[in-house]
């Protein structure tokens, strides 16, 4: 054994440990190989004759099992106790159907189709229903009292007592037409904003949310910040609503505004808020909004952007 372990080293480069393992490995797969021949050799008896009788007796079961339901399945749909003869499928009772050979489920299916759409008003008609053979349908074919051909959508209440007037929309008087007058955004409410097609009730709360945390919008361009609101949607505001030329802001006076306040407006982040709190505090008040340039925080671009929304008063 050391010699073949010797040997194993020096021709695949493996450690010591490398080597038992492999050894291991290919013991199994020696004994895994011979599992089938020591099987048969052990018991020779078996080894022939387990798949072949035990298939048998499974095979055998089944087929008994089959020839125990094949009656109840000829059975299913007897011989009609009556004679068959034109009938109103929409007449029968459940009975009736039952004498005809349907068993009762189905029969009671038919009814309850009838109770729930309404009454059959031709031929194929009963042949849709669920469950129905198609042999059984074809037998009872001949006999049906209803139309070869669907009826025309006017007619299909002639079994019902009141029929569809088919002129009664010539006298109506034409419905007007909704036209959707533009409105302010900057006043409308949610019941105004949901007449506008793809806002319902969370987006119309969304955008009055955000224009009351902008303080008003002083651009339609504005409303592509909404969250959720798509661009065809965005489309249709622009259409629909506008923002009037004497356009009431909120101002924030970043002379009194706390760092809180300033940073409840969406433009305004809270690392700005606080360097423009502790710029008035180190220099005292600002004489103009343009003063917040001198603050590194405060970019040439954020300055354009909330400009509308700051005072100094």
């Amino acid at each position: 054994m050391k010699k073949i372990k010797h040997w194993i080293r020096r021709n695949f480069g493996f450690s010591q440990r490398e080597v038992n393992a492999f050894l291991v490995l290919l013991t199994l797969l020696v004994l895994l190989t011979a599992a089938p021949f020591l099987f048969r050799w052990l018991y020779p008896a078996q080894s022939g004759q387990f798949s072949s009788v035990q298939d048998r007796q499974l095979l055998d079961s089944l087929v008994a099992q089959l020839e125990a339901k094949q009656p109840e399945r000829a059975g299913k749909y007897s011989v009609p106790a009556v004679a068959l003869h034109p009938f109103n499928p929409n007449q029968l009772s459940l009975e009736q159907w039952q004498a005809f050979g349907l068993p009762k489920y189905l029969a009671q299916r038919i009814l309850n189709y009838r109770s729930k759409i309404g009454d059959l008003t031709y031929k194929a008609e009963l042949g849709r229903i669920y469950g129905l053979p198609d042999s059984v349908f074809q037998r009872l074919y001949p006999y049906i009292d209803l139309p070869e051909q669907r009826p025309d959508k006017y007619k299909r209440g002639a079994y019902a007592a009141n029929q569809p007037n088919p002129t009664w929309n010539r006298n109506r008087p034409p419905r007007e037409k909704f036209i959707l007058a533009p409105f302010n955004i900057n006043n409308a409410d949610t019941t105004q904003l949901k007449q506008i097609r793809g806002i319902g009730s969370k987006l119309s709360a969304r955008i009055i949310k955000y224009r009351n945390g902008l303080g008003g919008f002083y651009t339609m361009e504005q409303l592509r910040e909404v969250y959720g609101l798509q661009p065809e949607v965005v489309d249709s505001l622009l259409k629909y609503t506008f923002v009037p030329k004497s356009n009431p802001i909120q101002q924030l006076s970043i002379n009194t505004a706390t760092a809180d306040e300033l940073k409840a407006h969406p433009y305004i982040s809270s690392n700005v808020a606080r360097a423009i709190v502790a710029y008035r505090e180190q220099h005292g008040k600002y004489k103009q909004v343009d003063d917040l340039r001198k603050i590194k925080l405060v970019t040439p671009e954020l300055l354009e952007k909330v400009r509308p929304y700051l005072g100094v008063e």
